[in-house]
């Protein structure tokens, strides 16, 4: 039996790796497919709604067909899902004028959210803010101000969790802030800007994982692509954000092949979107019993 609602969270709690699938755009997005898969190999699905179609409708009927088709092979309502969102973390005041779009997508019951370019301390707050609760008060009166999410998403998000309205009000929180939290919050560092911060920003209490998002890092440091092999000034930005990410406690995202999952795992990598073969090497290396 699931311990948690969140399969992604019950993972990381337990410093197992979690394996995700989906990209950043051409996320089919309805009911037929979140039935189709309900099942995934994957421990979480990734909606890319940074430049991927931001498609509510077609995200309600998705998360209605995950739900409708559970439980999954590992016990959990549905997988977990979460969406890359697509406002950048420049300031608070940005966060907050786009505020609706995460109250609009964790009110279809979703289970964590990916802010892009997070290049601020300040913006990242009002991220972790925003999909709080104002009644919530863990973390309040240190770095976090009030939540400002509102009610009435709760009754849409429920269902698909497979818990009641109430029991939904408790645990739609940032997970580790809120140890009893669900919800599970993350960061791109992939820009100069983000990396001049990196080491204050992943501070930020609520944020569960976060990662240094080659593609934009390279961009950002005047590559059209990312190169191969990799030049120390990007293995420099890379490592700067693991740093990062060891320091304050938070899981790191890099991707992986099944050539290279275990020296991933031995390195402290615990979120990757390597496929499934990786998955299966990945799983068994690190002991994992749970189901898929």
């Amino acid at each position: 039996m699931p311990k948690r609602v969140n399969k992604a969270i019950e993972l990381l709690a337990d410093d197992l790796p979690v394996f995700y699938t989906g990209s950043h755009t051409g996320a089919e997005l309805n009911y037929d497919a979140g039935r189709a898969m309900a099942n995934t190999w994957a421990d979480y699905i990734n909606v890319g709604m940074e430049h991927g179609s931001f498609d509510l409708s077609g995200l309600d009927s998705f998360m209605r067909g995950l739900a409708d088709s559970g439980p999954t092979n590992s016990g959990h309502q549905t997988p977990a899902v979460i969406v890359e969102l697509p406002v950048d973390g420049i300031s608070a005041d940005v966060i907050r004028a786009n505020g609706w779009q995460m109250r609009q997508l964790l009110a279809r019951g979703v289970h964590g959210l990916l802010l892009c370019h997070a290049e601020s301390p300040e913006a990242v707050k009002a991220f972790v803010e925003a999909c709080r609760y104002p009644f919530q008060t863990i973390g309040v009166g240190t770095q976090l101000d009030v939540g400002r999410r509102g009610s009435a998403g709760q009754g849409s998000a429920a269902p698909i969790w497979g818990i009641s309205v109430d029991k939904y009000l408790d645990v739609a929180d940032p997970w580790p802030l809120n140890p009893s939290g669900e919800l599970l919050l993350g960061l791109k560092f992939e820009n100069k800007r983000a990396l001049a911060n990196v080491e204050i920003t992943a501070q930020v209490p609520g944020i569960a994982f976060a990662e240094w998002g080659p593609g934009d890092m390279s961009m950002s440091f005047g590559y059209k692509n990312p190169p191969n092999p990799r030049p120390q000034e990007l293995e420099d930005a890379r490592n700067r954000v693991a740093a990062a990410c060891k320091a304050t406690g938070i899981a790191f995202l890099e991707s992986a092949s099944p050539d290279t999952i275990e020296a991933s795992i031995d390195a402290g990598v615990r979120i990757t979107g390597g496929g499934e073969e990786a998955a299966r090497i990945g799983r068994a290396y690190a002991g994992r019993t749970m189901p898929v």
